[in-house]
């Protein structure tokens, strides 16, 4: 069960809610339904869309929503759905109140009990802890990486694991024999120059496959970056393309595989 109490795994700013339903139909390409069992997130990344979409404020979002309830609601419903789970389309799955709450944990034990098919997206390295019980699931596993500097990540993703543990991450879920990819989204323009040596990063981790996608603007978020001078970059994102399938990558859209 979470935890209300052990703040020494994670004392980030967080409320307790119960959800009415744990899984929901997904647009996203080879997922069939969304599972979430954190709202909001602590990652903090100066990029993210998701504020808008669910219509919160940007200080609304970083406190975290933990679904007490996600897991039983999860077991119960199970039994009227079928198709591929994907964990994690909202918000991050194995961002630090996982450490405290475990609710993805809950969730992966019920879903490997059930034999589902499982895709999880994260940015974090935290994911490493069920390495083993993914491993003996049907599972696909993406890491978001959108930089290699650590000092540019502290900037865009300050609550966020640093790249460097990031492709780390990636490297052994990789040779634990899991299904993985690295998801290159959105692409910015702090990456333009830098296209190379990104590709070098992503290819050095053992994984065969590359997403990437696009800024997703919206006005709020379009504002916030302009004061950082950041933007989207299609330069960078067809360069790293090009890179990419050079290399023997499989290379994907998010929304339109190529």
């Amino acid at each position: 069960m979470y935890d209300f109490t052990d703040a020494d795994a994670w004392d980030g700013p967080y409320k307790v809610v119960e959800c009415k339903k744990a899984l929901s139909p997904s647009k996203l390409p080879d997922i069939d339904y969304a599972l979430n069992p954190y709202g909001g997130c602590a990652h903090g990344c100066v990029y993210c869309y998701a504020p808008e979409v669910t219509h919160s404020s940007w200080n609304e979002w970083r406190i975290v929503r933990v679904k007490s309830n996600v897991a039983e609601r999860l077991g119960k419903e199970l039994s009227y759905v079928d198709g591929v789970i994907g964990i994690g389309t909202t918000t991050d799955p194995y961002q630090y109140a996982e450490s405290r709450f475990r609710l993805t944990e809950q969730c992966l034990h019920i879903l490997k009990e059930k034999d589902c098919r499982v895709h999880i997206h994260t940015k974090s390295d935290l994911i490493l802890r069920d390495v083993d019980l993914i491993q003996e699931m049907k599972s696909t596993v993406g890491i978001t990486v959108t930089n290699i500097d650590d000092r540019a990540s502290k900037i865009t993703e300050p609550g966020a694991p640093l790249p460097s543990r990031r492709f780390l991450a990636l490297k052994n879920l990789s040779e634990a024999g899991i299904d993985t990819y690295a998801l290159v989204g959105p692409v910015l323009n702090l990456l333009e120059g830098r296209e190379r040596d990104f590709v070098d990063a992503v290819l050095s981790t053992g994984t065969k496959k590359i997403y990437i996608d696009s800024l997703n603007s919206r006005p709020l978020l379009s504002e916030r970056l302009s004061k950082m001078n950041i933007v989207g970059s299609s330069a960078a994102l067809e360069k790293i393309r090009r890179l990419a399938s050079k290399d023997g990558l499989w290379v994907y859209d998010v929304f339109n595989r190529f």
